[in-house]
């Protein structure tokens, strides 16, 4: 009898589900994670993966499955890393629950994560972010609704999960109007709106009329709005507004940028790095160090307040040491 699929089954359902109460968005990581592994397991193996034993799933397997994964699936390297993560995750489980493995179980948790290159953010500028928000057409129902989408998109920085699973009882549009989330980590946090936001959901609210529990944003159908649809509503409004704004042809807009450029241009109004983290729901101020890196405004301000007024900057250059012996005597 395979000791590995118990320890699977013991890792989703106790370690995951009950004791940390994982998301279903972590839980289905996982899974595709340990499937695509056992399948490379038993094609490698020669066997079922029912089939498979903890000592298939040994330190070269698991290196060969990343090789596979960025090789042959053309996965990048932070999927590769997010994919060893779940492994090391389910090995460190078994590490108490199979202690037999231990010696296989402490070289496969020792592959160590692939370091790569952190590309600079990319976000949408206030000519591109206007132009983006006048692409859809509200003559339309479906227009008026990727309008009001794209709005709190850009003024709050949701995710597109949040995003899809904003109900109509999360937007308060009275005194200390504002929008509430249920976000990444089981956070809640609140985000206020603006005044053109407020008078474009007032104008949608009353036209898509429902219950509270029912979504913001619905289909046709009044059921919530997939992730795939939204990065299909995103991208179609964008390759629209480059035909008004070229700079766009050049970039590639997805529902994650959007919340880049809520980043951007908080921190271009001079708000503070941990006011940013808060707005946008990251777990530290680390996360938020990478909008630092993107704007070049901050790096030119720095720039002209260390570089005097009608000066060329020039590089320092040492003294000929004979000379400044000579100098000296």
């Amino acid at each position: 009898m395979s000791d590995l699929a118990p320890l699977l089954q013991g890792f989703f359902t106790d370690k995951l589900m009950l004791q940390r109460q994982a998301s279903p968005h972590t839980v289905a990581a996982y899974r595709d994670a340990v499937k695509l592994l056992l399948r490379f397991a038993a094609a490698r193996a020669g066997r079922h993966p029912a089939q498979l034993h903890v000592s298939d799933l040994d330190a070269p397997t698991v290196s060969a499955f990343l090789h596979h994964l960025q090789t042959d699936r053309g996965n990048t390297t932070a999927t590769r890393n997010a994919r060893l993560a779940a492994i090391h995750s389910f090995f460190r489980y078994a590490a108490l629950h199979a202690p037999e493995h231990a010696a296989l179980i402490q070289r496969v948790l020792a592959i160590p994560p692939k370091r790569c290159d952190r590309a600079i953010v990319s976000y949408l500028t206030r000519p591109e972010t206007d132009a983006l928000l006048a692409a859809p057409n509200r003559d339309t129902w479906t227009g008026r609704r990727d309008h009001a989408l794209l709005l709190v998109a850009v003024h709050t920085g949701l995710r597109v999960s949040e995003l899809t699973g904003l109900k109509i009882h999360d937007i308060e549009l009275g005194a200390g109007r504002h929008l509430r989330c249920h976000g990444k980590g089981r956070k809640d946090r609140v985000t206020p709106l603006t005044a053109p936001t407020v008078k474009v959901l007032r104008t949608w609210l009353a036209e898509r009329g429902g219950h509270a529990t029912d979504p913001l944003f619905p289909t046709r159908r009044g059921g919530p709005l997939s992730r795939d649809a939204v990065e299909r509503l995103v991208a179609k409004h964008a390759a629209t507004a480059a035909a008004s704004c070229p700079p766009l042809r050049n970039k590639t807009v997805t529902p994650h940028t959007l919340r880049h450029t809520t980043a951007m241009h908080l921190l271009q109004a001079g708000t503070d790095i941990t006011v940013i983290a808060l707005w946008l729901g990251h777990e530290s101020t680390e996360t938020t160090q990478i909008y630092l890196h993107a704007d070049m405004t901050i790096k030119e301000r720095a720039l002209a307040r260390t570089t005097p007024t009608g000066h060329t900057p020039a590089r320092y250059k040492a003294p000929d040491t004979l000379l400044a012996f000579l100098d000296n005597l």
